[in-house]
């Protein structure tokens, strides 16, 4: 049986996803996309899971499809029809997803950046659409991507497939932040203990509100927000929420040491 490619571990209400084939720069091969659907769906599903951490070893976050095996059109078909699925299961997931990257990203590893809803990476880190300088379109990736970049630079950088750095994917939206390789950690873990302050439904509320189409009408969407406001003022998790502020403690949601 081969060796797991992705691995999955729980500490404190984080749930850590691991990218673990640094041998082809953590290229998104059969076996890792298999691995990686079946741990976002434990994740997503996992009780004791307050945020989902994408993370990975050795120098590369994740390069892209595994181009050693696309090599016949059957199976790089397969392989592209295959990652909606996981960069769906990012982008809809009911807990913040945090993507924590210690190096490079390219062509779907940036797909998957994208798709989570946090992305912080070391400043040396390195990123590009490198699609069409191998004859193909980043079409499967622009799902996630073009919502977070501005237009002008999404232009720019899919049609060259030039190369930028940490700072400018700060710049035009891709990254929340781009941090010394000593302050990774700490900063990752920033970001996980503020998103597990929030109510679960709640948070899953807001990524679902976040990524709804805003209705045309203005007083149509301020009645679909008052009903979902109301609704959480109203449920149990946001009573809770307003007992735990007036007693000044901890919600009961909050992950204990």
């Amino acid at each position: 049986m081969a060796d797991e490619l992705v691995h999955y571990t729980v500490d404190r209400g984080v749930g850590t996803i691991t990218l673990d084939s640094p041998h082809n720069r953590n290229a998104l091969s059969a076996q890792m996309r298999r691995e990686l659907r079946d741990h976002l769906t434990t994740a997503t599903g996992d009780d004791a899971v307050r945020v989902i951490v994408l993370d990975h070893t050795g120098p590369v976050f994740c390069s892209g499809m595994d181009l050693k095996e696309a090599g016949t059109p059957e199976s790089a078909v397969s392989g592209v029809n295959e990652f909606p699925e996981i960069l769906g299961q990012i982008w809809t997931s009911s807990k913040p997803v945090v993507a924590k990257l210690a190096g490079p990203a390219r062509a779907g590893g940036v797909g998957m950046v994208a798709a989570a809803d946090i992305a912080v990476a070391v400043d040396t880190a390195t990123f590009a659409f490198t699609e069409v300088r191998i004859g193909v379109v980043p079409a499967v990736i622009s799902v996630t991507v073009l919502p977070r970049l501005l237009p002008r630079a999404a232009h720019e950088l899919f049609l060259t497939g030039e190369k930028f750095d940490a700072a400018r994917a700060v710049e035009i939206g891709l990254l929340n932040a781009a941090v010394p390789a000593e302050s990774l950690d700490a900063e990752v873990d920033r970001y996980t203990g503020m998103l597990a302050l929030g109510g679960p439904t709640a948070l899953a509320a807001t990524k679902e509100m976040l990524r709804r189409a805003r209705a045309a009408d203005l007083a149509d969407d301020f009645a679909d927000m008052l009903e979902l406001s109301a609704g959480f003022f109203a449920s149990e998790e946001g009573q809770e929420g307003i007992r735990a502020f007036a007693e000044k403690r901890p919600a009961a949601w909050v992950p204990r040491e």
